[in-house]
């Protein structure tokens, strides 16, 4: 009945509310009151071609491997392009790394590497891939990548239970086809290892030092199957992949090639099944390769077909728990509809791991180790991935993130102590995928006078700095250092020249902001487990490491005033930096209604309250000491902090707060809802000037801007409808030395990060920016009751449909057709109380729980109380036609 329903909408092409109302009305009517059609239950057919408009659909080869195919399982992935004869692949994995926190032996930057694990080729007879053209298409929908060779068609599907691909090869012709797939490292280098040397040989492997650390790939034949391994060791690390390959075939030959290549051959007439597997691991006494093959043989014992049904199976429930319908006259709407869905394709293929995708590659490097920004992650670039998705409501997609940061809870606290001399927890900007090293604790008694600016730095030690000089410069504790030099046989490290200070060195709001994303999760789920267990100790180590901060004082006036932190990349060590008094007012009051959901600690309660209520006022452009242009005189609007500064940025926007972060939409400080005008009138000024050209057809939006997040939040509608599709279309940069100027690929991602640093961060920012823009549910200041807002900052030219999840528990499918809400319902999963903005302004809406009439409600905030499990519709009070609809 769902399905009529849906058909009966799209086929009305305008249906009105009252129309599909009446319909509602008579199907309650025959069924006793209990089968109101819910609009959320979407048409597998509709739902199917909302999806498949997102599709990649290739009529020729790529140029470049950067812009092949993308497919993976989460876990798993890799692009995939042509030449004439072969189809190539570089297998990846987000669970890869070289090296860890604890590395001495990467002090370059761009030098470390993680993800890669083996290249993998299929060759053909003759040339099914020419230069003139065939037909490559990935199905977003099925999660399925076909290509239509010339007499051949190949089909590749992940398993999303396993960590294995199926490559489907079905000739075109009745005849005998052969292929050969072949696994080749990533490295090679001939080294003289003594004693070793000969065994390293005769096992088919090849290792490569780097330094202290070291890299051995070995070939592996096992009878009709062959496998590649990696292991690197440095110290007490290890992490250790496999990629192994067998063919459903009647004839199959193995075969190692070279020093680094090994091949298997199958020939038959009929389709060909070619199976690739992989694993990886952390623990040294684990057997990857057996772990590999194991997978292997248990995909081998499925039929091909019933392989790629499961697939498909999996990515249809995926597509099933929301989607978005978007169009306008002029297509803008829909294409952000196309690179919406694409985004979540590509979190789906990249985020269902141990650990989440790098921003620069994600799962799609294809030239071995090379990977520009290296291995460590940046929680800003990570950001442009992860806040969109709790309104998807797919949180095992951030699960990956998560895991990550929650698992350097007790590294992060230790770093809070011996590098800050704080409580809490310290998660820098910048850190390894197991956060912060412990420190010598003479060196950590020196760095914390140093970078606390209570000691010189031309004081430091030749110890402090024989240490520093081996790490790595992207790190946050060491970004004072910037890329050295090789001389003499020597390597010497250069400083920016600010003492201990660098873009990220004192940039303390990451681990706020990752704590806030704990926090939502729980506003989203409810889940007082997730808050309990996970949420709160990271919250109250956020606030703890603030509040404990040595360079926090309380100042003459009674207020607490942060001194010599970063404000974002952009201002080095400036006092009452924007990007922390507005984290400490987040995070504090998130805490505090934490605590007091819990019943936990009463005693701390007064303690933040008083901290809370005593915080320095957020920095203006009219406050004397204000970082802003000599002689400014344009209207009052935030800035990036107050003077001194140790370097204020040169760029002319660099005085204002960054818009790569911009944290007072971060922190639900400013929003449709804030009761603060005077905040709220103060975020719209700085919008403003955040475009300094105004808004005009041809804004250019940066690939990590937060401007079009922005402008939904402030209900900025006439912004979003430039903003969202100028985003997620980022243009070519002249200045740009790498391919297509950092443009769009065929992939729809870019090169804008660098060489191999594949990344979709413009289309995960605008994500957001399209979820503010349907369907707000902020509360009117940190920590209070969220209020639901459908369509706040929504183009009245463009059309609408939407089923997304709402802080408070709640499930919300809405419509808006010209400008007009046509549909507006939702399902409660925790029983809470609802607070809605009515959708139809002050009108008399009826409510209609789980089909049935219920109460009528008026004004403009609609406040009424839900059950676990209960659907209602809001519907305006109004006499209905009972004619078909």
């Amino acid at each position: 009945m769902t399905d009529v329903s849906r058909r009966e909408f799209m086929k009305a092409g305008g249906a009105t509310a009252a129309q599909l109302l009446s319909a509602h009305e008579a199907l309650s009517q025959d069924r006793d009151g209990h089968s109101f059609a819910f609009e959320r239950d979407v048409a597998e057919s509709a739902l199917r071609a909302a999806i498949s408009a997102s599709d990649l659909i290739y009529s020729r080869p790529v140029s470049r491997s950067e812009e092949g195919i993308p497919i993976g399982n989460g876990r798993m992935g890799s692009l995939v392009w042509t030449t004439p004869s072969r189809l190539h692949f570089q297998v990846n994995r987000v669970d890869v790394y070289a090296n860890n926190c604890q590395t001495n032996s990467f002090v370059e930057v761009h030098d470390d590497y993680c993800g890669g694990c083996a290249f993998l080729d299929i060759e053909f007879e003759g040339h099914p891939f020419p230069e003139s053209g065939f037909r490559q298409h990935l199905s977003v929908y099925d999660g399925t990548l076909t290509i239509d060779g010339e007499g051949a068609s190949i089909r590749i599907a992940p398993s999303m239970d396993q960590d294995v691909f199926a490559i489907t090869v079905d000739p075109h012709r009745s005849s005998r086809q052969r292929l050969s797939v072949t696994l080749r490292m990533l490295r090679y280098e001939t080294k003289f290892f003594g004693r070793q040397t000969e065994p390293l040989a005769e096992e088919h492997a090849i290792r490569v030092p780097h330094r202290s650390q070291t890299a051995t790939s070995q070939l592996i034949q096992d009878g009709n199957r062959i496998a590649l391994t990696q292991e690197f060791r440095e110290g007490t690390f290890c992490a250790k992949s496999a990629v192994a390959v067998a063919i459903q075939a009647a004839s199959q030959e193995a075969q190692i090639l070279n020093d680094t290549e090994i091949s298997l051959s199958a020939s038959q007439a009929g389709p060909i099944a070619i199976m690739v597997a992989s694993a990886a691991s952390l623990e040294d006494d684990e057997d990857v390769a057996a772990a590999a093959f194991r997978q292997l043989d248990a995909a081998l014992a499925q039929d091909a077909v019933e392989f790629g049904r499961r697939s498909q199976q999996w990515w249809h429930a995926f597509w099933a728990k929301g989607a978005l319908e978007l169009h306008s006259q002029d297509g803008a709407a829909d294409f952000v509809q196309q690179n919406y869905h694409y985004y979540l394709y590509l979190m789906a293929a990249t985020s269902r791991g141990k650990f989440p995708p790098k921003f620069n590659g994600m799962l799609w490097n294809t030239a071995g180790d090379l990977r520009m920004w290296g291995a460590q992650h940046w929680f800003t670039n990570l950001s442009c991935y992860y806040l969109a998705l709790p309104a998807t409501g797919r949180f095992d997609l951030m699960d990956p993130f998560f895991e990550m940061y929650s698992a350097m809870f007790a590294a992060c606290a230790q770093a809070a102590r011996q590098q800050w001399g704080s409580e809490g927890i310290y998660i820098p900007e910048t850190t390894y995928f197991d956060g912060l090293e412990e420190l010598p604790e003479a060196i950590a008694a020196e760095m914390r006078p140093l970078y606390l600016l209570q000691k010189p730095w031309d004081q430091r030690s030749g110890a402090f700095m024989e240490f520093a000089e081996k790490k790595h410069p992207y790190s946050s504790r060491w970004n004072w250092i910037v890329q050295g030099r090789w001389y003499d046989g020597a390597y010497e490290i250069r400083e920016r020249g600010y003492g201990p200070y660098g873009p990220t060195s004192h940039m303390f709001s990451s681990t706020a902001k990752i704590a806030w994303l704990y926090w939502q999760r729980y506003e989203y789920t409810l889940d007082q487990e997730w808050l309990r267990g996970r949420a709160y100790p990271m919250l109250r180590g956020a606030v703890e490491f603030y509040r404990n901060h040595a360079n926090l004082r309380k100042d003459a006036d009674g207020t607490y005033q942060m001194h010599w932190s970063n404000s974002g990349e952009p201002v080095f060590g400036v006092r009452d930096s924007f990007e922390d008094m507005v984290a400490m007012r987040g995070v504090t009051s998130a805490v505090l209604r934490a605590a007091a959901i819990l019943g936990v600690d009463e005693q701390m309660t007064p303690i933040w309250r008083e901290f809370l209520e005593h915080l320095a006022p957020l920095p203006t452009s009219t406050d004397p000491s204000a970082l802003h242009p000599p002689g400014y005189s344009g209207p009052r609007i935030f800035v990036n902090g107050l003077k001194p500064a140790i370097k204020a940025d040169r760029i002319p926007t660099g005085w204002m707060p960054d818009i790569n972060s911009l944290p007072m939409w971060f922190f639900d400080l400013c929003n449709v809802e804030t009761q603060d005008r005077d905040t709220f009138s103060l975020a719209q000024a700085t919008f403003d000037r955040l475009l300094p050209e105004g808004l005009h057809p041809e804004t250019p939006v940066g690939i990590l801007s937060m401007l079009a997040v922005a402008a939904a939040s402030l209900g900025r509608a006439d912004a979003v409808q430039i903003l969202l599709p100028n985003q997620m279309r980022p243009q070519p940069n002249p200045r740009s030395p790498w391919y297509k100027k950092g443009g769009l690929l065929e992939n729809r991602m870019t090169l804008g990060e660098g060489a191999q640093a594949l990344h979709a961060e413009h289309l995960g920012r605008a994500a957001e920016a399209l979820h503010r823009a349907l369907l707000q549910s902020n509360p009117p200041a940190p920590g209070e009751d969220p209020i639901l807002h459908l369509f706040p900052a929504w183009p009245r030219q463009w059309d609408a449909r939407y089923t997304l999840q709402a802080r408070g528990g709640f499930t919300v499918t809405a419509a808006i057709r010209n400008g007009s809400v046509e549909l507006a319902e939702l399902e409660s999963h925790s029983g809470s109380t609802c607070r809605l903005r009515n959708p139809f302004a002050e009108e008399a809406v009826r409510l209609y729980r789980n089909g049935s009439p219920a109460e009528k409600l008026s004004r403009s905030l609609l406040t009424f109380p839900t059950t676990k499990g209960e659907r209602i519709a809001l519907r305006l009070n109004q006499p209905h036609s009972t004619g078909s609809s």
